[in-house]
């Protein structure tokens, strides 16, 4: 009786070892799929954050060097970086653009319309200013060696820290006039007029 006793304990014991397997393996199961779902919704969250940030309407710099944009009309926009280096701008609107150390180096702005557009720290050395509208324009720390402002409108333009060749000083103080209404600095005091 003994032997039929051990025996059946034998097979209780492992039918409860099998069955406690059994719960392992299938809780190792469900384990798994709860960490896949985990990280399947971590990635999609990635995903969707880097789409998102990838169309968020950032300022590109942009190449319009050597281009021909006779009459573009630029108004408006931020442009910061960009670089219109030897560009035929004559005539075009940059009116109230963010034009934040953009290199118009050698581009013919002539009769552009600057008005209120913000010209900090650009190139406009050797560019071609005649009769551009720079009205209102923000021009401080910009680099305007051998730029030509022949019968430029400057009225309330800021030249605060502008390098200019001295001629062309002597020329914009005959026209200097205005406040800037961003600034509050007079256009005479940001040339040095006399």
């Amino acid at each position: 009786m003994n032997s039929v006793n051990s025996r059946l304990s034998d097979r209780t014991a492992g039918s409860t070892l099998n069955l406690s397997s059994t719960e392992l393996e299938l809780k190792r199961k469900t384990d798994h799929r709860i960490w896949a779902i985990i990280l399947s919704l971590f990635l999609w969250g990635i995903v969707g954050i880097t789409a998102t940030v990838g169309f968020a309407s950032t300022a590109l710099a942009l190449e319009y060097n050597k281009e021909i944009l006779v009459e573009a009309d630029f108004s408006g926009r931020d442009l910061t970086d960009s670089s219109f280096t030897k560009a035929n701008l004559r005539q075009s609107n940059f009116s109230h653009a963010n034009l934040n150390g953009v290199s118009f180096f050698a581009a013919n702005l002539e009769s552009a319309n600057l008005e209120g557009s913000d010209l900090r720290n650009a190139t406009l050395d050797s560019a071609r200013l005649v009769r551009a509208n720079l009205t209102n324009a923000l021009l401080e720390g910009a680099f305007a060696a051998n730029a030509r402002f022949d019968g430029a409108i400057i009225d309330g333009a800021d030249f605060t820290d502008t390098l200019l060749r001295p001629d062309e000083q002597k020329k914009l103080c005959k026209l200097a006039k205005g406040t800037n209404p961003i600034t509050g600095r007079d256009t005479r005091d940001t040339l040095f007029c006399p």
